[in-house]
């Protein structure tokens, strides 16, 4: 384990890629985190640098007194690489308990796959293949799940470019 984060409400468990799968068959078996809710990737291309900036948003709202980006008075904490794939773990105990294991990752650096551990990460995983271009190693059928297979490039990145795809319609004529 890289480092352990307690903030906002939530404990998330920072492991590095080729320590994954270790990790979470210890935290299903060891720890009674049977279920995977979701997997979710983020991308924080520019994140940390001039001109971004952003806000943790609460239940409460956020302090109109203290501007986060409206102005961009504060910027965000770099982060140690572009990608993050968060996976979101449940233990269905009385209180349940959740917690979040992240993995920082590089461009075209390939996550392993937690299939093995939990089949529905086989959509999951497929997802982030498909809207962010994340590589998992070792996933059964990563194939595209939501775009077309002739798609070119992966539509949630930042870089991918705004406009100018044309508009696909059926055969109808």
């Amino acid at each position: 384990m890289v480092e352990v984060k307690e903030a906002h409400g939530e404990t998330t468990l920072v492991v590095e890629p080729g320590d994954l799968v270790d990790a979470c068959r210890y935290l299903r078996d060891a720890e009674g985190f049977a279920f995977l809710s979701d997997i979710s990737a983020s991308d924080y291309l520019g994140w940390g640098h001039k001109g971004v900036s952003g806000y943790i948003g609460t239940a409460s709202g956020r302090d109109l007194n203290h501007p986060m980006t409206q102005g961009l008075q504060v910027l965000p904490e770099a982060k140690p690489k572009r990608f993050a794939m968060n996976y979101h773990l449940l233990a269905l105990v009385t209180p349940p308990r959740r917690v979040r294991v992240q993995v920082w990752l590089d461009d075209g650096e390939a996550v392993p796959s937690v299939v093995e551990i939990w089949p529905t990460a086989d959509w999951h995983e497929r997802e982030a293949w498909d809207l962010m271009g994340i590589p998992v190693e070792g996933h059964p059928n990563l194939k595209r799940i939501l775009m077309t297979d002739d798609w070119e490039g992966h539509p949630l990145r930042k870089d991918y470019p705004i406009g100018g795809e044309p508009v696909r319609f059926s055969e109808a004529e």
